[in-house]
C-alpha cells in the first residue's frame, strides 16, 4: 500500500461513478507501464542483430549489455519497492520513467558521442541504469494495485498487467524490426521513447497514491473499494527485517525455483529473435514477426495461469493447488524445448516455442500466489525476494547463452533450459504454501 500523495478531495456521498471507474482508469496507466518497460528492455535484443554489424561487437558483448540490464534489475527489486512504498507511486513512476527513457536516449546517441571501448562501456552503463530504474515497476504496481482495488481483484489485476507485459514483448520485434528496416536501429530506439514520456507526463497530472484523494472520486466507488481507499501505507520494512526471511524455507524454495524457471523464462524471452536468424535463416523482417509468436503465447498463458491455479487450490486445497501446474506445466516446457531445437520444420518450431513460453508463463499465477500466502503480512518483501531469485536466474542464464550460442551451440542452450525446467518442478515438492513465515500471522487468499 503506498503512502498518501499531495492534494486531497472530498467524495461527494450524491456523485455517480463514472462508467469506467478511476480505478481501472489508474489500472490502465499501470498496465502502460508494463507494456512500455518490456518493449524497453527487450528493443536491444532486437536492435543486436543491426548493432553487433555497426559497432563491431560480438556476440558476448550483447550478452554482456543484457547482463548489466539484469543485474541492476536483480539487484534493485527491494529497494525499489522500499522507495515506491516511502515516496508513493505517483512520484516513483515519474522519477523511474524518466530514467528509463533516458537511458533508452543514450543507447541510441552513444555511437555519435563515443567509440572503441569508451563506447562499450557507456552501453553497460545504461543498460545497468535501465535495469535499476525498471525494477520498482512491479513492486509498485503491486502497492498500487493493492490500495486501488479490493482484495477479490487483486489476482485479476495482477494476471491482466502480466499479459501486458508480454504484449509488450510481443509488439517489440515487429515494431523494432520495421523502424530499423526503414531508419536504422539509433532511431528505432529514439522512436520508441516517444510515447513512454507522453504516459509519464499524463500520470504525473491524473494519477494519486490514495482513492480517497482523486478529484474524480466519488462514495460510491470508494466503498466499493473498500476501507484501505482512504488509508496511508504502514512504514516500509527495514533491510534486516526483510532480508531474515531467506531463512524462511520456503522463501528460500520459492526463490530458487523461480531462479531456475527463469533460465527458461530468460532463454525464450531474449534469444529467440537471434535464435530464429541464425539457426533457423529466417530474415530479420520476418524474424521479426515470428518472434512475436512465443510472447503472445507467454501472454495467453500468464493470464490462464492465474484463474487455473485458483480453481485447482479450491478443488484439491492450497498444498496440492499451488504444487499442480507447475508439477505439470515445468517439465513439459522442458520437453518442447528439446523438441524445438531438433525440429526440421523451422515455422513448427517456431509453434513449438511458443507453446513452450506459454507453458512457462503458466505457473506466474503459482508463484506470486504461493508467495502472498507464504508471506502474509510480509507478502511484499516474500515477493520481492522471490523476483530477485527470478533475476538471479537471468544473470545465470544470460551470458550461459550468449557464450553457448555464440560458438553455435544452441542445443546445449536448450537442454540446460529442460534441466532447469525440471529443477523448478522439483522444488515445489518441498513448498509448503500452508505454513506462512510466522504461525501467529493470518495467510492471504490464494490468488
Amino acid at each position: 500500500m503506498t503512502v498518501a500523495g499531495t492534494g486531497s478531495a472530498t467524495p461527494s456521498a450524491m456523485s455517480r461513478p463514472p462508467l469506467v471507474r478511476i480505478r481501472w482508469r489508474m489500472f490502465a496507466f499501470l498496465f502502460g507501464f508494463g507494456l512500455i518497460a518490456y518493449m524497453q528492455q527487450k528493443s536491444i535484443t532486437v536492435a543486436a542483430a543491426r548493432i553487433m554489424p555497426d559497432l563491431s561487437l560480438s556476440q558476448l558483448q550483447i550478452g554482456w549489455l543484457e547482463q548489466a540490464f539484469v543485474v541492476g534489475y536483480a539487484l534493485f527489486q527491494l529497494p525499489g519497492g522500499m522507495f515506491g512504498q516511502r515516496y508513493g507511486a505517483r512520484r516513483t513512476f515519474v522519477i523511474i520513467g524518466l530514467i528509463a527513457c533516458f537511458a533508452m536516449l543514450a543507447t541510441a546517441a552513444g555511437p555519435a558521442l563515443l567509440g572503441g571501448t569508451a563506447l562499450f562501456a557507456e552501453l553497460l552503463a545504461v543498460q545497468l541504469l535501465l535495469g535499476i530504474a525498471q525494477a520498482a515497476i512491479f513492486p509498485v504496481s503491486a502497492g498500487a494495485f493493492e490500495t486501488w482495488f479490493p482484495p477479490n481483484r487483486w489476482a485479476i489485476v495482477q494476471g491482466l498487467q502480466t499479459m501486458g507485459l508480454q504484449l509488450g514483448a510481443a509488439m517489440t520485434p515487429p515494431i523494432v524490426a520495421t523502424l530499423m528496416h526503414h531508419f536504422g536501429w539509433q532511431r528505432a530506439l529514439f522512436w520508441t521513447t516517444l510515447p513512454p514520456i507522453a504516459l509519464i507526463a499524463w500520470w504525473a497530472g491524473y494519477a494519486r497514491d490514495v482513492p480517497a484523494r482523486h478529484p474524480a472520486m466519488t462514495a460510491t466507488e470508494l466503498a466499493e473499494i473498500g476501507a484501505h481507499a482512504t488509508s496511508a501505507a504502514s512504514p516500509p520494512s527495514g533491510w534486516r527485517a526483510s532480508l531474515a526471511l531467506l531463512w524462511d524455507r520456503n522463501v528460500l524454495l520459492l526463490a530458487v525455483s523461480y531462479l531456475c524457471m527463469n533460465y527458461a523464462f530468460y532463454l525464450l524471452a531474449n534469444w529467440v529473435f537471434l535464435y530464429l536468424i541464425q539457426e533457423r535463416h529466417f530474415s530479420v523482417l520476418e524474424s521479426g514477426w515470428l518472434a512475436s509468436a512465443p510472447p503472445l503465447a507467454a501472454a495467453a498463458g500468464a493470464g490462464a495461469g492465474g484463474l487455473l491455479t485458483g480453481i485447482a487450490c479450491t478443488r484439491f486445497g492450497e498444498r496440492i493447488g499451488f504444487r499442480l501446474i507447475p508439477l505439470i506445466a515445468l517439465p513439459a516446457a522442458g520437453l518442447l524445448l528439446l523438441y524445438a531445437v531438433d525440429c526440421a520444420n523451422p515455422y513448427l518450431a517456431v509453434a513449438v516455442l511458443a507453446a513452450c513460453y506459454g507453458l512457462v508463463e503458466l505457473n506466474e499465477g503459482a508463484y506470486w500466489g504461493a508467495a502472498m500466502m507464504v508471506g502474509g503480512t510480509d507478502t511484499m518483501a516474500v515477493c520481492g525476494l522471490m523476483n530477485t531469485g527470478g533475476n538471479l536466474g537471468g544473470i545465470i542464464g544470460i551470458p550461459l547463452v550468449a557464450w553457448l550460442s555464440g560458438r553455435h551451440e544452441w542445443h546445449a542452450a536448450f537442454l540446460l533450459g529442460t534441466a532447469f525446467a525440471v529443477a523448478s518442478a522439483a522444488a515445489w515438492l518441498l513448498i509448503d504454501t500452508e505454513r506462512p513465515v510466522s504461525a501467529a500471522r493470518t495467510p492471504a487468499a490464494p490468488a
